[in-house]
């Protein structure tokens, strides 16, 4: 049993979040920050559930890449998550929870496709659809009580996340007819921090998977900007992967369009012909496709406007190459259609307005889903 306090509800169970936020919360820990432990919330009973559920000893990250040059590979054990709650069997519990003196900070990561509403949900719902009423019904409960306001940290690649969840939630609470005082205390009280993470993180070898079902693995780099809370008191920990500013905007775009936008132009151009990003690279062709892109087309629509562009791309390529990434273009290509729409489309777009015609290589990647 976890002895530190349940100070951190999250809402999914994935692997990013896992190798990610749940990483940083055990560094802060171990370093006696005594941040406190995680309750996790996932729809429904899995073997990653019942195994986090019964694993008091936690689960392992297998950090391996180049860092600094040198090639390097080490296990971390995480600790930090004290229990799973099931949202289709336990969303009365998460509701406590959400009342509790002791908790500080909601952590979300639903990917681009999760920042919608849906009509169908109700404010009795038990539980909603989507995560947007799902931290309606939690801020509610909370607000009901009475407890102290919460600092709400969205990590879902979408530029002003925080901003537009909190707006979502605005939305529902008014559809929900909730007060007015309700949503004042959402906005005027809790803290929202946008933010952008930048890791890669993927599965280990088949053979490693079997072994340890909950093994993930992770690149050394590693990246958190939040936007500063202003004259707000956010909950935060202090971490080496933290970078505070009052504009988060340029790594936004330096991430999503160079790493992010390439991978998903490789999904477009590759996808069926290529297993893994490393053997799509190990091709001369497909590598030298890859790298035109990448400083042919992306860079120059970035580079006259942010810092260190050319810099953060050679890096990229170089984290591309992690010989222990396995990094399947099968997972890169999920919610594709969306990908496409806010990594490449806003390139395409700026590239025709500088240059007076369009990239030759970004529209080949957009041709499959326009076909």
């Amino acid at each position: 049993m976890n002895p530190l306090p349940e100070t951190i509800l999250q809402f999914g169970a994935g692997r990013f979040l896992r190798a990610f936020f749940d990483r940083f919360v055990q560094h802060a820990n171990e370093a006696g920050q005594n941040v406190g432990c995680i309750v996790v919330v996932q729809r429904s009973a899995d073997e990653r559930s019942d195994l986090l559920n019964s694993q008091p000893e936690g689960y392992q990250v297998l950090v391996r890449g180049y860092q600094d040059g040198e090639l390097i590979q080490r296990r971390e054990n995480v600790r930090s998550i004290s229990r799973v709650l099931l949202a289709d069997k336990q969303w009365q519990d998460v509701l406590a929870l959400a009342k509790s003196p002791e908790l500080r900070v909601i952590v979300t990561n639903a990917t681009e496709s999760g920042y919608v509403l849906d009509a169908r949900d109700q404010s009795d719902s038990a539980p909603p659809e989507t995560l947007p009423a799902k931290l309606t019904q939690v801020l509610w409960s909370r607000f009901q009580a009475g407890a102290a306001p919460l600092t709400l940290l969205p990590c879902e690649l979408i530029e002003c996340n925080a901003d537009k969840l909190a707006e979502l939630i605005v939305m529902q609470s008014r559809a929900w007819g909730l007060p007015d005082d309700f949503r004042a205390w959402v906005r005027g009280d809790c803290v929202w921090l946008n933010s952008l993470v930048d890791c890669i993180v993927t599965m280990p070898e088949p053979a490693l998977a079997k072994a340890e079902p909950l093994l993930i693995c992770a690149e050394p780099y590693h990246l958190w900007a939040l936007e500063r809370p202003g004259e707000k008191k956010a909950t935060l920990f202090e971490h080496p992967a933290m970078r505070l500013a009052d504009d988060i905007s340029p790594f936004f775009l330096r991430k999503v369009r160079i790493l992010n936008g390439t991978h998903t132009a490789m999904v477009g151009k590759f996808h069926g012909k290529f297993e893994t990003v490393q053997k799509l690279l190990a091709d001369r062709v497909a590598a030298r496709w890859i790298r035109d892109l990448m400083y042919g087309e992306i860079v120059p629509t970035l580079a006259h406007r942010i810092d260190l562009v050319p810099q953060f791309a050679d890096e990229t390529f170089e984290r591309f190459r992690n010989p222990f990434t396995n990094h399947k273009l099968a997972d890169i290509a999920k919610g594709q259609a969306v990908k496409v729409k806010m990594r490449l489309e806003p390139t395409r777009e700026e590239y025709e307005k500088l240059f007076g015609k369009p990239p030759a290589r970004i529209v080949e990647a957009m041709k499959p889903l326009a076909a």
